[in-house]
């Protein structure tokens, strides 16, 4: 009997190069969201980033899972894929203006993605067609607010456009329709949240750029360095091979559960919490020894908090806890956001700290080789 991991034919599917392709674009339609934040950074620009990020992100894990059961092998796949893209750079070209006269552009390139998606999904798992009717409604609610173009109709109707997928496996149940290979589900989204670490990365030398060189800009640049890498550290140290574990150990029907909700739903604050703090760190390093305005102060602290607590519904939902402690570094992020309003780089360097600290008391409670929690034990919080 064949592994829960592996397919019928004996074969693990591998994240392809040209998955990686695909991602590129999908980094641009990312940095763009980011630069929307960055030069709107309130209340609404966060809400219109969270609804773009959000229909994105669903179609986004949509591919994740056609080439988890269909591998782009073939030349026809390969159009097909690079059809799918795009669609997606239509969308990222739309992103800075969706509300403001490019939100037709951007339903038509979403649009293009459902269809080249649902096109080659089909060749593999018929299901699909289940979910069809869901994504199509959310490219024409897009395109029906990009001609309305402004009022609060437009944002009714975006809201409409992300909520109408997400419920969908609400009213089709997609366990046991589709099969979840755990090794190439687990490495395509590592790869994304390295990718959104590296926005954090540029927003880094984004901020220095135009700053005067000096020692005060180099140990600012080096705090965004490391609070970069404390997230990547909280993510990449172990979660991801004990995650592969604990879906290879479920059966098919809880392996997709945990990827829906695990993937797909817990990675939507994962991932908008690094673009968030991605946006209030550019503005941090540029202004490292001065106090920011209460926006890039709150995106800074009130990011990380968010990825945090992201974080915390993963290891939740694919058993590799505890996650108690994470839960309280994501309020300690949150409580010193009064910091940036004193000195940007006094915040940055507590993040740091706070993340550093969580990952030491873990480590502390739960030895390196202790066992997967989903693999027979409670989560022990």
């Amino acid at each position: 009997m064949a592994s829960p991991s592996v397919p019928a034919g004996g074969e693990v599917y591998r994240v392809t190069t040209l998955e990686l392709f695909f991602d590129l674009v999908f980094v641009f339609a990312v940095t763009q969201l980011s630069h929307v934040l960055v030069k709107e950074l309130n209340a609404l620009g966060l809400v219109q980033v969270v609804l773009m990020f959000g229909v994105l992100w669903w179609m986004y894990g949509g591919y994740a899972w056609l080439t988890n059961t269909l591998t782009p092998t073939t030349a026809g796949r390969r159009l097909m894929l690079l059809v799918g893209m795009g669609g997606f750079f239509m969308v990222a070209l739309a992103t800075p203006t969706a509300f403001k006269g490019g939100g037709v552009l951007w339903g038509f390139g979403y649009l293009v993605l459902v269809l080249a998606h649902v096109t080659l999904y089909a060749q593999g798992n018929p299901n699909i067609l289940r979910v069809l009717p869901a994504n199509l409604l959310a490219a024409v609610l897009i395109i029906i607010a990009g001609v309305l173009d402004h009022g609060p109709a437009v944002y009714v109707l975006w809201t409409l456009a992300l909520v109408v997928p997400i419920v969908q496996p609400y009213i089709v149940s997609p366990g046991g329709l589709f099969t979840i290979q755990p090794a190439h589900i687990v490495e395509r989204h590592g790869l994304l949240v390295m990718i959104t670490i590296g926005e954090s990365v540029i927003a880094v030398g984004a901020g220095a750029e135009h700053a005067h060189l000096d020692p005060g800009l180099v140990v600012a640049v080096l705090l965004g360095l490391a609070l970069a890498a404390a997230v990547w550290w909280s993510y990449f140290a172990r979660d991801d091979e004990r995650a592969e574990e604990s879906l290879t150990a479920a059966d098919d029907v809880r392996r997709t559960q945990m990827t829906m909700f695990g993937y797909f739903y817990a990675h939507i604050p994962l991932v908008v919490g690094i673009i968030v703090a991605a946006a209030g760190m550019g503005q941090a390093v540029g202004h490292a020894w001065d106090g920011l305005h209460t926006g890039p102060a709150l995106a800074l602290a009130g990011g990380v908090a968010l990825y945090l607590a992201g974080d915390v519904a993963f290891r939740r939902t694919v058993r590799i806890g505890p996650s108690r402690i994470r839960l309280g570094a994501a309020a300690a992020a949150l409580a010193v956001t009064p910091l940036g309003l004193w000195v940007a780089a006094a915040e940055i360097a507590a993040l740091v700290l706070v993340i550093a600290a969580a990952l030491a008391l873990e480590h502390a409670a739960t030895r390196p080789d202790a066992p997967v929690p989903g693999l027979g034990q409670s989560s022990g919080d």
